[in-house]
């Protein structure tokens, strides 16, 4: 359907639409080379179109690279790439924009633009798709909170420009999308402007155009914020990190390590699974020293007088199981000779995902206990409630040498596979967002029903699947570098098509229509809502700067924001905040920005 809408547009506009003549310099250089290159860069095809894609994308990421002051476009360089040459394409004659062009070479470009979108929501879901739910109880309800009323004012604005400024719906819906650097939302109004009753197919063009209009404010708005709040609450932000620091440890102990001498009487005989607050200190017994001999912390091991237990477990914990068994132990007995070894294992063999520790029976299958559950850079205790065994997870394991070496083999610890992406899943899980998101779902008063598009069902699918992980024998798991990799191909290929699309009437539109006026009203649209929420997060809910920065970041969907953020303050603090608001705020934009074009679309059909 979009690719519909292209044609009808370029074709309506075809009489009306004067190509210049080529420069004589552009006319002397393609009469120098081989004629099959000349028609490589001239004439319509397939290949022609995946060069220019190419062409832009080189060049929009190189010029995304350009540094002013510390501020770069970033990815949104591929889009002005996009526009100029789509714009010196139109001017001479190279057909791309052409509105002669084949058919068929408009259903590669936008077929190139849907699915860049795709493969982007759904990276972006399978990485922030684990934390998300857990996110929104306490700290991240409160951040989810402030971030939709972002979006919902953003929208507000929008509406209310084109209620009372003569903006026509089509503009102001790019406008809406482009001030908050949000590409999906961009591509699900466009298919809400073709479901419309009154017929605004042909208006896509112009959304496209008020889109490119309000995209650098979009990123440079959201920095100038950020220093605006720092300035203004002449914040400090060695003490704001250390703040994070402080509330991140008091979330999360990290595991240590103490040896620990029976001196507890009432003990004596007991085997280890019989000790006294064992489980609910959450601690693990890995070593038992014997007099000069070494023993695995078996359960069934019984406890003697004088034994020294190397136990493993966060510091509340183990301070409150020392006080009931003994006393500190001046011996480290991971240092006495014994044929006992520790080892990281990972956990690449599906069957393994989604058990806990205590499922995985390690000592009865394979006579090594478990000491801690790695998952990054993070250490769990396998006593913990809640910790389930995730693809790529490395257990903390002690045993003799052959045992470990057998748990190994079991659990698969393999790095080829960790790093070895898992490529159906991505197929599958695709499938089922475009289904979820091709289908309608009737709301009460609107004229159309909505959907999720092609951006939204991706998204919610992912969300959903790495948080489940495991769906028989698929495992959504993507290792990081895969995953940056696909997010980075797919927003760079959409945005390269979106600026090869509205680029012909860029330059005319910015110097003969509304174009400034547009810019002008998408500078609100940026600045009031993150401004108004920015200022109550700090003033009102006490919020850190470092997670006011994330939480601007995500509320806009803008990655360039983000990376400035964590440039400017030096931590990871602003990406925490910043994935927990994403997931709903990238929701709810494109359901904002369907729900605007549906609601008055009737009105503009009249009016524009």
């Amino acid at each position: 359907m979009f690719l519909d809408m292209s044609l009808s547009y370029v074709l309506a506009s075809e009489a009306a639409t004067q190509v210049t003549t080529r420069p004589a310099v552009l006319t002397e250089f393609l009469a120098t080379l081989p004629k099959w290159f000349g028609d490589l860069l001239t004439l319509a095809s397939v290949a022609h179109i995946m060069l220019v894609l190419c062409v832009v994308s080189a060049l929009g990421m190189a010029l995304g690279m350009i540094k002013f002051r510390g501020i770069s476009l970033g990815i949104g360089g591929v889009l002005f790439a996009g526009i100029a040459l789509a714009h010196y394409a139109r001017q001479w004659g190279i057909p791309l924009l052409d509105p002669g062009a084949d058919p068929k070479n408009w259903h590669v470009l936008h077929f190139v633009q849907e699915f860049g979108l795709i493969l982007f929501v759904y990276t972006i879901g399978i990485q922030v798709g684990p934390g998300f739910f857990s996110s929104l109880r306490k700290d991240g309800l409160k951040l989810n909170l402030m971030a939709a009323s972002i979006v919902v004012l953003g929208a507000i604005i929008a509406v209310c420009i084109f209620k009372f400024a003569n903006v026509p719906l089509a503009a102001a819906v790019g406008l809406f999308s482009g001030s908050t650097t949000n590409t999906p939302s961009l591509q699900a109004a466009a298919e809400a402007l073709k479901l419309a009753e009154v017929g605004m197919a042909d208006k896509v063009p112009m959304q496209q155009n008020a889109y490119a209009m309000a995209y650098p404010f979009g990123i440079l708005g959201i920095i100038f914020t950020m220093l605006l709040i720092r300035g203004v609450f002449k914040i400090s932000l060695e003490k704001e990190q250390s703040e994070i620091t402080k509330a991140q440890a008091s979330r999360r102990e990290p595991l240590v390590m103490a040896d620990i001498e029976v001196k507890n009487s009432a003990i004596v005989g007991l085997p280890l699974a019989k000790l006294p607050e064992l489980q609910a200190c959450h601690v693990t017994i890995s070593r038992v020293l014997k007099g000069d001999k070494v023993v695995l912390g078996a359960p069934k091991v019984t406890v003697g007088a004088g034994d020294v237990l190397h136990v493993v477990g966060p510091q509340t914990g183990v301070d409150r199981f020392r006080d009931k068994i003994g006393v500190a132990s001046k011996i480290d007995v991971r240092t006495v000779h014994s044929p006992l070894t520790y080892q990281k294992i990972l956990v690449t063999k599906g069957e393994f995902v989604g058990q806990t520790v205590e499922e995985l029976e390690l000592l009865e299958r394979h006579n090594v206990t478990c000491t801690r559950v790695i998952r990054g850079d993070i250490s769990m205790s396998p006593m913990s409630s809640g910790v389930h065994i995730a693809y790529g997870d490395a257990l903390g394991v002690v045993g003799e040498e052959d045992d470990v070496k057998e748990a190994a083999a079991a659990l698969g610890n393999s790095v080829k596979a960790l790093n070895h992406p898992q490529i159906v899943p991505i197929f599958v899980a695709i499938a089922l967002g475009v289904i979820l998101g091709s289908w309608a779902i009737p709301l009460p008063n609107l004229p159309a029903p909505v959907k999720l598009g092609l951006a939204g069902g991706p998204l919610v699918v992912a969300l959903i699947l790495s948080r489940i992980s495991k769906v028989g024998p698929l495992i959504y798991y993507l290792p990081q570098s895969a995953n940056l990799a696909l997010r980075e191909i797919g927003i760079v290929l959409f945005l390269a098509c979106v600026g090869l699309n509205c680029g012909g009437d860029f330059v005319k539109t910015l110097t003969e229509g509304d174009g400034l006026k547009w810019m002008g009203y998408a500078t609100l649209i940026t600045f009031l809502p993150i401004a108004i929420v920015g200022f109550f997060a700090r003033i009102v809910m006490k919020t850190n700067f470092m997670t006011i920065c994330g939480l601007l970041s995500g509320s806009m969907t803008d990655p360039p924001a983000l990376a400035f953020a964590g440039q400017v303050t030096g931590s990871d603090a602003p990406s925490v905040a910043y994935s927990t608001v994403y997931p709903l705020t990238m929701i709810l934009r494109i359901f904002l920005a369907q729900t605007i074009v549906l609601v008055f679309a009737r009105a503009a059909g009249t009016v524009n």
